[in-house]
């Protein structure tokens, strides 16, 4: 068996006496067609932290005593089934990622009809010598995604992380076959893209300390990174609430109407108000440059938790919102609560939550039975008005289909990545990390819940499945290491249902998963090894 993660379509030994290469001496990788020179290059890049020096140069002569990893245009995968959703690159139709891969005596030959595709190939050939024991099974393996947009939201408005480890996370994103990285750039915490048109919201706090974001160089060249590995950059400035450090750059700014009920009960940072002319002027330069500085055809625009407006002004701010990324050419996203503002045919809505997913007590004595709860100081009056300020959301993705809209799958039940771990399934000194990562009031899961999710169980027809999405927010985040210690193993199971459009078959994927840790380790990324998984380690088969 391969532990090849998404699992490929089809596996099946290769013909032939002669073993598989080994991986244990030098390699080259070498592009068999001009066009591919560049994926090589990128290939070359994603290899180095496995094979390091024993990885040849690029251009490198073939030598019989020496493995390459050939890429090749030519046929792809014979896939049955053609990706679903929307492409994210803006293309008409989705990119054809199907892919064929031949593991022989001499080496590794990743075919397909498109450079995407070959890309895909050649992250599984990656995975099979990060993975494999001292030498890669002979085999062929053909393989074809069911969805066209696989995404992961990283959270650097509250969990900030440089250019350089963004780009980390961009690479574990594209080794798994993920095709969208969503930078959620804004909230009440941060505020981290420059805006030239404004560049109150990136100076100094008022003590003179430097704030941490993204130069629009960093952004551009973040976007480049991305592309070359197949991935297209989302940015979301999410408005009309999570607008702290909008109002903190731009003071004066009039609240939002509040809701009557509301009014008083609870603190909160009130939303934008867009029927106010000097903040519709400041919205409109932000989404402008945001357009601008922007590669890829989606724009966020946020949408959700606007806590203190009224029905009214919300779905008037959502309008303009929209309105604004449309006229800088731009297609909006947003969260599902902007379903309320109306929803057309082109409409994507991102699916997060309703109430019985939220898994609220109902009693004093329910929130006394949750650890998680006491800890975090909740009380019974705090869950009743959550229940009651989320009531709507049992209604939106009814609201999203009924109107032709399409969404892109983020439960939070399951897909929302920045909660707890079981403890019982915490291994013995990483109790620390366990207890501190994690959004407080989340159930603490483990690897096996993420995995059972089937994109299929929220019965939306598929025609009108955008795509899927994982999340990792960033509340209790302070580094890297604690990103990808959240991500892993939980994102793999994502992948692998986003890529084939199904679950994972859990014993099948579990001992897959075993081998994935001395990947993670090669790159030098943080993860939790769940007592759930029976890892290998070393160089075991």
């Amino acid at each position: 068996m391969n532990a090849v993660i998404p699992e490929p379509r089809t596996a099946a030994p290769a013909t032939g006496q002669d073993p598989g290469p080994r991986i244990a001496g030098p390699w080259r990788v070498h592009p068999a067609d001009p066009g591919l020179t560049g994926v090589a290059a990128t290939v070359q890049a994603l290899l180095e932290p496995h094979l390091g020096s024993r990885l040849l140069p690029l251009g490198t002569v073939q030598r019989p005593d020496v493995p390459t990893l050939t890429l090749a245009l030519g046929d792809g995968a014979d896939g049955s089934t053609a990706p679903i959703g929307v492409a994210p690159d803006g293309a008409a139709r989705p990119v054809d990622e199907s892919y064929r891969l031949t593991v022989e005596a001499d080496g590794i030959l990743c075919r397909a009809a498109t450079p995407a595709g070959v890309f895909r190939a050649a992250t599984t050939a990656l995975q099979l010598l990060a993975t494999s024991g001292d030498r890669v099974p002979r085999q062929e393996l053909t393989d074809a995604p069911r969805h066209a947009w696989r995404g992961l939201l990283l959270d650097p408005a509250r969990g900030y992380l440089t250019p350089d480890e963004v780009r980390q996370v961009i690479d574990l994103a594209a080794l798994y076959k993920l095709n969208v990285l969503h930078l959620h750039l804004t909230d009440n915490e941060g505020w981290r893209l420059e805006i030239p048109g404004i560049p109150e919201l990136t100076a100094p706090a008022p003590d003179g300390t430097p704030r941490a974001f993204y130069t629009t160089s960093d952004y551009r060249e973040l976007q480049a990174y991305a592309a070359e590995r197949f991935v297209t950059v989302v940015p979301e400035i999410d408005l009309p609430g999570h607008c702290a450090t909008l109002r903190e750059a731009l003071p004066g700014l009039p609240d939002a109407p509040v809701p009557e009920w509301l009014a008083g009960r609870f603190p909160f940072v009130a939303p934008l108000d867009l029927t106010d002319r000097a903040t519709q002027e400041a919205v409109a330069a932000i989404l402008a440059d945001v357009c601008r500085l922007t590669d890829g055809p989606f724009v966020h625009v946020g949408g959700d938790e606007a806590v203190g407006a009224t029905d009214e002004s919300f779905a008037h701010s959502v309008r303009e919102l929209r309105a604004l990324v449309r006229k800088s050419g731009k297609r909006p996203l947003g969260w599902q609560e902007s379903s309320r503002a109306g929803v057309d045919p082109d409409d994507i809505l991102q699916f997060w939550v309703d109430v019985p997913m939220m898994d609220l007590p109902d009693t004093a004595d329910e929130i006394a039975a949750r650890p998680e709860l006491v800890a975090a100081g909740t009380t019974l009056e705090f869950v009743q008005a959550l229940k009651s300020f989320f009531a709507p959301t049992d209604q939106d993705l009814a609201r999203i289909l009924d109107a032709g809209g399409r969404v892109l799958l983020s439960p939070q039940s399951h897909l929302y990545l920045d909660r707890a771990y079981a403890p019982e399934i915490v291994p013995a000194g990483r109790e620390g990390d366990a207890a501190r990562l994690g959004f407080p009031t989340y159930r603490p899961l483990g690897i096996e819940h993420t995995a059972a999710w089937d994109p299929a169980s929220h019965g939306i027809p598929e025609d009108r499945v955008a795509g899927v999405e994982a999340t990792v927010f960033a509340e209790s985040v302070e580094s890297l290491d604690d990103v990808t210690t959240l991500l892993l193993p939980r994102l793999a199971s994502v992948a692998a249902a986003a890529w084939s459009g199904r679950a994972p078959d859990w014993t099948g994927h579990r001992a897959r998963l075993a081998h994935h840790g001395r990947l993670w380790e090669q790159r030098g990324l943080a993860y939790l090894p769940s007592t759930e998984i029976p890892w290998v380690t070393g160089h075991e088969g």
